[in-house]
């Protein structure tokens, strides 16, 4: 009998490394994939426009993840070798705090959760495994954490951003030929707060900039586009958003229900971000903007990121993403478009962000102005990034 104890310890314990060592590294390889072989003819007018441009990406998920970003991976769509190929200038790196089982676009409970298993099976810290204590403010803390030890580890290489002037600097470092590329925290979906406002106090001092409202489901600051109720803001929602405002966090609306939009278009004094996504008027899914929610968007001045993968641009391919920002300028105008890839959300894209002069080659294949395809592929985030993170005169004290 003891002899069967040890064999079956011995087995369980085998089983957990597995699980620990493996899962994953499994989960993520069939959830974030590339289709087909990832690269794109790009010709050399295309590939010379890509490298004088400043290339912004608002919406990216990797460190949801357990690979590092400094180190090189052939797993997912991000990492520093890969930002450093594709010329991208800044990446917005987003916390994904929780998800629900069965996820689709239409109607989603908040009664469930995905990431708890995986931050277990990460072996991420025990505070961010709901076994106790605020697992979705820590699980963005660990997040924030990640970043910093990348930040770290790469030898100057990779540069958090918080404010307008580490924006400025960044740019005239890498135009003055410097090898950085900037990364700034966002979060996805403000459930990490778990209901408390002071929460946005510890996340802005942890470095976070940008905030989408909501995520995969109502929570209590919004209703989301794929929520089972898909109401417009709370009362701590709307009690939120001038407070954003002020301490300068951008508002990210993507994900959010048609009424939260609207009501937060109506009270915006600040250009607001849809960080990832698309437009009906190429791609008629749920997430995506209605014509009249673009030219909302334009009058406030805000930008909308448009994505690689296939439920929102229709295609996984950089032909479709020029077909829905050149539909998108059309309606909302050239200022108002840039790229959002939603690269390691869980996403079948047809490139990586090492090959993302493939949109550089399609948006000149179709015609479009070097000036204006330069302000889609960077330009405009840059504005907003710039202006948006500033704190507005009437803002409080962080801490």
């Amino acid at each position: 009998m003891r002899k069967f104890l040890i064999i079956l310890t011995g087995l369980v314990a085998v089983a957990a490394i597995g699980f620990f060592a493996l899962a994953p590294t499994l989960a993520e390889k069939s959830m974030n994939r590339i289709e087909g072989s990832g690269q794109w003819p790009v010709s050399a007018a295309a590939k010379a426009l890509h490298k004088r441009l400043v290339i912004i990406d608002t919406h990216g998920d990797t460190l949801l993840w357990q690979r590092p970003i400094d180190a090189p991976s052939d797993r997912g769509h991000i990492d520093l070798d890969r930002l450093e190929a594709g010329n991208v200038a800044l990446q917005v790196f987003s916390s994904v705090t929780k998800t629900p089982k069965g996820q689709n676009y239409e109607s989603n409970s908040d009664k469930t959760d995905n990431i708890t298993l995986l931050a277990i099976g990460q072996m991420q810290p025990v505070n961010t495994w709901g076994l106790f204590g605020p697992a979705l403010l820590n699980r963005s803390l660990w997040h924030a954490e990640k970043l910093r030890r990348a930040e770290a580890a790469s030898n100057s290489r990779l540069r958090i951003v918080r404010t307008p002037a580490d924006v400025t600097t960044l740019i005239a470092d890498r135009t003055a030929g410097k090898r950085v590329t900037g990364a700034l925290l966002s979060s996805e979906g403000m459930q990490n707060l778990e209901g408390n406002p002071a929460n946005l106090a510890v996340l802005y001092r942890a470095g976070f900039r940008m905030m989408g409202l909501t995520h995969f489901f109502d929570n209590d600051i919004a209703g989301s586009m794929h929520g089972e109720k898909k109401r417009g803001l709370t009362a701590l929602g709307r009690r939120l958003v001038p407070v954003m405002e002020d301490r300068g966090i951008i508002i990210d609306l993507a994900h959010s229900s048609h009424a939260t939009f609207a009501e937060v278009m109506q009270v915006a004094r600040r250009p607001v971000v849809v960080s990832h996504g698309g437009v009906k008027g190429t791609c008629n899914t749920n997430r995506n903007l209605t014509d009249d929610e673009l030219r909302l968007l334009a009058r406030n001045g805000g930008v909308i990121g448009i994505g690689y993968w296939d439920a929102a641009v229709c295609a996984a391919t950089p032909q479709a993403t020029a077909k829905a920002i050149i539909y998108a300028v059309k309606i909302a105008g050239i200022d108002h478009v840039g790229l959002g890839s939603d690269f390691d959300g869980s996403t079948t894209t047809g490139f990586d962000t090492a090959h993302i002069d493939a949109v550089t080659e399609a948006l000149l294949a179709a015609g479009l102005a070097e000036a204006d395809i330069a302000k889609i592929m960077g330009g405009n985030a840059l504005r907003l990034l710039t202006a948006g993170l500033a704190p507005l005169a009437t803002a409080q004290p962080a801490a």
